[in-house]
């Protein structure tokens, strides 16, 4: 029986005598009914009972917690039941992470308009680059060496790109 002299929640709804070695009765007590109505109401109360006594005994608390979990979910949502919630919270998280690359992003491109990038390769590792052809043409002007130098250093000048971040639109809105 219950605790006390009063029978489990399982046994009033069910309106039968609660024995003592009532398989609901550690799980189910008498001051929350509520908790096994609403896991009958979506399993059946011998759909339970099969359930909690193929289970060992240390494992049926965590069982009747889920059950009572998937249950709720049930009434909230009868097609999905937690699998929706799940899903919806994947999503969620999949949302966020898209935001947080995108705010990356923002920063990393600031960053790079706020600091200059040095032009690490000398004059003479560029010519041996010029020099170097695909199809075995020596490129050996200074015409080409001005180009190269001005594409390199594109990327430390930022005025073909965002003058000013506090201006440009947020992505979030």
């Amino acid at each position: 029986m219950g605790t006390g002299s009063s029978p489990c929640a399982s046994c009033k709804l069910l309106r039968r005598r609660c024995a003592k070695d009532c398989i609901f009765a550690p799980y189910f007590p008498p001051d929350d009914p509520h908790k096994f109505a609403i896991v009958h109401k979506v399993f059946g109360a011998s759909n339970i009972s099969k359930m909690l006594q193929e289970l060992p005994i240390q494992q049926r608390a965590d069982a009747v917690s889920s059950l009572v979990y998937e249950a709720n979910a049930r009434v909230r949502d009868p097609v999905y039941g937690c699998v929706g919630a799940i899903s919806f919270l994947q999503n969620q998280v999949s949302q966020l992470q898209m935001q947080l690359a995108v705010a990356q992003a923002e920063i990393l491109c600031i960053q790079m308009q706020q600091e200059p990038v040095p032009c690490s390769l000398p004059t003479t590792l560029m010519e041996q680059e010029l020099d170097k052809s695909p199809y075995g043409i020596s490129n050996n002007n200074n015409n080409s060496i001005n180009n190269l130098q001005q594409y390199l250093s594109f990327a430390s000048s930022s005025s073909s790109m965002m003058q000013d971040p506090v201006k440009r639109e947020s992505l979030w809105t």
